[in-house]
Parts: structure tokens; C-alpha cells; sequence
């Protein structure tokens, strides 16, 4: 077997962030981790050195991929938790907008109650090990990126391999340029792109209809639930594959710790259903999964007593787990093979939440999960 026949994306190295709160701006130190996700470590390993943009950063992956609007007017923490989302929200646009009316002029008859309206722009911030934003002086601290030279927005690193935070103006707003090392950078936010995940903000009734479907699966007679080889839960053979279903779980666990009516297999994780209900090629990291967590109304405090005590583990956790794929052979035909995930996908490469917080190591966690989901899908035998 040759792993060079997979279709798999670049292993992004884990890492964390530990902030310092005695510069201005603050540094945050790439190599040791505190709820800043393992997707910004650079694909090429991690080289060190803000050297222009994209130069020693590697990039980072399509979950931060677009610039956040800090130019608008206001505060950032009016901007963030606005009450109503721009026009750039990516709420998709069947789902409709706040106060829409149908034909006649009045909402459409249980339409139900519109998640999300609080979040306006979704920018990466500086978080605690709970997921919670870092506040200075009663400012979040926001992520600074810059453009590559594929126009790709990257986050900025200097010369140690520290992330950067984007500084105030005396008026209270980002500033759009910064120096490090001696360089003056254009900086931006960068905006958390949920992809398919925003349907999260549709009406409840979408989501409510979507776990009595799931559920009339798990709970029916005769039910055998298990796990397939990414994780995802399988009833009687059938893998729970639909992104809405699989929210609609998602939600009803992190609120209440269990599927009601289903008793869940061993190596069961609520990650695996946060990454198959997420674009199979984007990114997870704290960010995505705090603002969906807020975006689908889980008490915060119920998340953050889940984070406090969550530990990821990938060898562990992967070690050992095979899925049949396709692998291309030396004469340019495919064959299947049953292949180690944890070699296959993560070639060997440990990750472990030992030095990072609880919400670093669920969305790291998630964001394996979701790529052990796109290697499956990829290789799938057909």
C-alpha cells in the first residue's frame, strides 16, 4: 500500500496558544496552546517568522479563510453580538431573514424562532481554555491576519512564532495596520466561516423535525445502534449520514448529556457529530464551536463544565481504527485495501490535550474527526 495513492489533504501540525498579556500588542505563543485550534498551525510544519504575508505561516485552512469587515462603525463587542446580522451573514439564504414575510405579508404559519440573531460578524478571538473570549481592559482580542500572496487570509506570526492580536485605536476600534519585528503589516480579522453549519440558524422547527427523524431510527424497534469507521452512529447497518440530523443530535446531547431513548456505544463522542454535520472540507476550531454552541443556544455553563473535564487523545482514539478504501496502485488502477486511520490519515502524528484547555482539545478533536470523514469519502469504494 502507498500512501501517496490517498486523496487526503496536508496533515495540519497541532498546536496551541499562550497568550501574554504584557506587550502591546499581545503575542500569543503559537507552541504550547490555550483555545487557539491546532487548524492554525502551518501546513509545512509550522515554520517560524512573520516574513511578509504567508511567508512562514503556511496558511491557514478554508475555516478562516475570509477577512472580517473591521472597518465598520461601533464597538467590536457591538459588532460581534449585535442584535441584527448583516447582510454578509451567512445564514443560507432559504432559511430567509429576520421579519421576512411571505406573500401576504406575515409569517409564514409555524415558522418558529429564528436562531443566531445575535451574532452579527464571527471573528477568531483569543480565548480561554473554556472557550471563553480573553478580555483586556474590556476589548476582545482579536486574531490578526494578514493576505498571502494568493490573496489568502493567513494569521500573523513574528519572528518567535507567536500570534499576533490586532490593537485598538484610541477610539476603540481595530486598528488596520501593525508592526512587528520591525514591519508594518495590513491587518484584518478574520471572520469564522460555519459553511453548512449556518443552518443552525434557521427556525427551530427545521432543526426539531430533523431530530424526530433521527431519532425515529435510533429509538425504533429492533434498533441495533453502533459507530462506522468515522465514528458517526449507524442503525442496523445505516449510517446516520445526514449534516441536519446529525446537528440536531448534536444539540440535544450538548444540552442535556444524552440522545433521550438511546443507549450510546462505546467510543461514542459528540464530536462526530459536530464534524459530520460541518463541510467535509472545511475547518473546526474553538471558535466555530463556541459560536454554533451559541448560535443553537447551549448554556454556556453546561459547555463549559463539558470542556473543563474533555480530553483528546489521537492515538488513542485512532489507533488501531480501519476503514476499506480505494488506494491506488503502481499501474494506475485503485484496489481495496483496509488501512490504519491513524496512519492513513494523521500519518503517526500524535496530538494530546495534556498542555491545552478543554475547548482546544474538542475542536481539535472535531477538526480529526472531520478528516477522517473527508479521507473515508474521498477513498470510498464504489
Amino acid at each position: 500500500m502507498k500512501r501517496s495513492g490517498f486523496k487526503v489533504k496536508k496533515l495540519i501540525a497541532a498546536s496551541g496558544a499562550v497568550f501574554a498579556m504584557l506587550a502591546a500588542p499581545l503575542a500569543v505563543d503559537y507552541s504550547m496552546g490555550n483555545g487557539i485550534s491546532g487548524a492554525f498551525a502551518a501546513e509545512d510544519g509550522g515554520k517560524k517568522g512573520a516574513g511578509g504575508a504567508g511567508k512562514g505561516q503556511g496558511g491557514a485552512r478554508k475555516g478562516a479563510s475570509q477577512a472580517g469587515k473591521g472597518g465598520k462603525g461601533g464597538s467590536m463587542e457591538d459588532r460581534v453580538f449585535r442584535a441584527e446580522p448583516d447582510d454578509d451573514s451567512d445564514r443560507p439564504d432559504w432559511a430567509g431573514v429576520k421579519g421576512g414575510k411571505a406573500g401576504g405579508g406575515t409569517k409564514p404559519p409555524g415558522a418558529g424562532t429564528k436562531k443566531g440573531d445575535l451574532f452579527g460578524d464571527m471573528v477568531v478571538l483569543l480565548r480561554d481554555e473554556n472557550g471563553e473570549p480573553i478580555l483586556v481592559d474590556g476589548l476582545l482580542q482579536v486574531i490578526a491576519f494578514v493576505y498571502d500572496e494568493e490573496g489568502n487570509v493567513v494569521p500573523l506570526l513574528n519572528a518567535d512564532g507567536e500570534l499576533q492580536v490586532i490593537p485598538y485605536n484610541p477610539e476603540g476600534e481595530l486598528a488596520t495596520q501593525m508592526v512587528v519585528d520591525g514591519t508594518t503589516y495590513s491587518v484584518v480579522p478574520a471572520e469564522v466561516d460555519l459553511g453548512r453549519l449556518s443552518v443552525g440558524r434557521s427556525p427551530e422547527k427545521v432543526l426539531d423535525k430533523a431530530l424526530t427523524d433521527s431519532l425515529a431510527k435510533l429509538t425504533g424497534d429492533l434498533a441495533v445502534v453502533t459507530l462506522d469507521a468515522t465514528g458517526r452512529l449507524v442503525v442496523n447497518g445505516v449510517t446516520i449520514d445526514s449534516p441536519l440530523e446529525n446537528l440536531a443530535l448534536y444539540e440535544v446531547y450538548m444540552s442535556t448529556g444524552e440522545i433521550p431513548g438511546v443507549t450510546l456505544p462505546d467510543g461514542f463522542s459528540p464530536v462526530s457529530l459536530f464534524a459530520a454535520a460541518a463541510d467535509k472540507t472545511s475547518s473546526i476550531i474553538v471558535d466555530t464551536v463556541v459560536y454554533m454552541n451559541a448560535i443553537l443556544g447551549i448554556d454556556s455553563t453546561t459547555t463549559t463544565t463539558y470542556f473543563s473535564t474533555y480530553e483528546y487523545d489521537r492515538s488513542t482514539t485512532w489507533d488501531g481504527k480501519e476503514a476499506v478504501v480505494l488506494v491506488l496502485q503502481d499501474d494506475g488502477t485503485y484496489k481495496e485495501d483496509t488501512v490504519n486511520l491513524y496512519d492513513a490519515v494523521f500519518n503517526l502524528t500524535d496530538w494530546d490535550s495534556a498542555t491545552v484547555g478543554g475547548a482546544d482539545a474538542f475542536a481539535q478533536a472535531a477538526d480529526d474527526y472531520l478528516q477522517v470523514l473527508e479521507f473515508v469519502h474521498d477513498n470510498a469504494v464504489r
